[in-house]
C-alpha cells in the first residue's frame, strides 16, 4: 500500500552540474522576467527585455524559452515578441480562489461566532499543512490566538482532517509519508490509526482535535467545496478544553457542518 520507488539517475562524470548560486540565479533572473510585463506593456521583445534586465541578449533569449517551455511565457506568432503565458493566469486563478473562499464565508463565520463564543478558523491546504487564511477571534478571556497566516501539520489539526479526508488518495498517502511529528503527548502519528481517522471524518461529515495540535485546546471543523465539488478549504471552532469538552464539541458538530454547507451553496456548490 506504501511502496515507495526511488528511482536514480547515473550522473554524466564529464558534466559538471550547475552550482547551487547558479541555479538560484538563474531563478531569480526568471523572475525578473516575469515581472518585466505590465498591463501598459503586454508583449515585449527580446532586445529591449535583455536591455531592461541588463542581460546579454543571448542570456535574455535563453530566460525567454525555457519560460516558453513551462507556459509561462507565450510567443506572439507574428511579431514574435513575448507575453505572460496562460500558466501563470492558472496558478492566480487557484490564489484568486482561496481570496474568493475566504470572503464568501465571512458573514457565516461571524454568525458562527455569534452562537458558538469562540475562535473561528478558515484554512487551506499548503503541500502537507494547513495555513490559516481568516480568524475570528473569541471574546472569551481564554481563548485560541490569531493563526492567520501560519502553517499546521495537517494530520493533527481538525481543520486539515476535514479537509484530506475528502482529498484525493495521492494527496493523502504524500501526507502520511511525511515526517508525522508529534506536537502534543496525545497526538496520534500511527498511519493504520490516521486512516481509521480520516474514514470516522468521512462518515461523520466533520473532524475534531483533542489537544493534538497544542495542548489545552480542542477544535471541530467541517470541509467546504466548490462548484466542482471539491473540497477546496475547511472551517473550524476551537477554545480552551476547559469549555470546550468532547460533550460541547460535539453538540456544536450540526452548527458547523450546516455553516460549511452554507458556505459551499455560495461557492456553487450543489450535492
Amino acid at each position: 500500500m506504501y511502496d515507495q520507488f526511488n528511482i536514480r539517475m547515473q550522473p554524466n562524470l564529464m558534466e559538471r552540474p550547475p552550482s547551487k548560486s547558479a541555479r538560484l540565479s538563474s531563478v531569480a533572473a526568471s523572475i525578473r522576467v516575469l515581472k518585466c510585463f505590465t498591463e501598459m506593456e503586454p508583449e515585449i521583445g527580446i532586445s529591449n527585455l535583455a536591455k531592461r534586465l541588463g542581460l546579454a541578449k543571448s542570456t535574455a533569449h535563453r530566460l525567454a524559452v525555457t519560460l516558453l517551455s513551462e507556459g509561462l511565457l507565450e510567443q506572439n506568432p507574428e511579431n514574435g515578441r513575448y507575453r505572460l503565458g496562460i500558466n501563470l493566469f492558472i496558478m492566480g486563478a487557484l490564489v484568486r480562489r482561496r481570496l474568493d473562499v475566504s470572503n464568501m464565508a465571512q458573514p457565516f463565520l461571524n454568525v458562527l461566532r455569534e452562537k458558538t463564543g469562540e475562535t473561528i478558523h478558515l484554512a487551506v491546504m499548503n503541500e502537507t499543512n494547513i495555513i490559516y487564511l481568516y480568524n475570528l477571534e473569541s471574546s472569551q478571556a481564554i481563548r485560541m490566538k490569531n493563526y492567520i497566516g501560519t502553517l499546521k501539520p495537517s494530520f493533527c489539526t481538525s481543520e486539515g482532517r476535514a479537509i484530506l479526508s475528502f482529498s484525493s488518495n495521492e494527496l493523502i498517502q504524500r501526507v502520511l509519508h511525511s515526517e508525522l511529528k508529534p506536537r502534543t503527548p496525545n497526538t496520534c502519528c500511527d498511519v493504520n490509526a490516521l486512516i481509521h481517522i480520516f474514514q470516522q471524518v468521512r462518515h461523520n461529515g466533520y473532524a475534531i482535535d483533542d489537544e493534538e495540535s497544542e495542548i489545552g485546546m480542542r477544535g471541530i471543523s467541517a470541509p467546504l467545496r466548490d462548484i466542482s465539488s471539491q473540497v477546496v478549504a475547511s472551517i473550524g471552532v476551537g477554545g480552551p478544553s476547559q469549555r470546550l469538552t468532547l460533550k460541547k464539541l460535539r453538540a456544536l458538530a450540526p452548527l458547523v457542518v450546516q455553516t460549511a454547507q452554507d458556505i459551499s451553496t455560495q461557492l456553487g456548490y450543489r450535492p
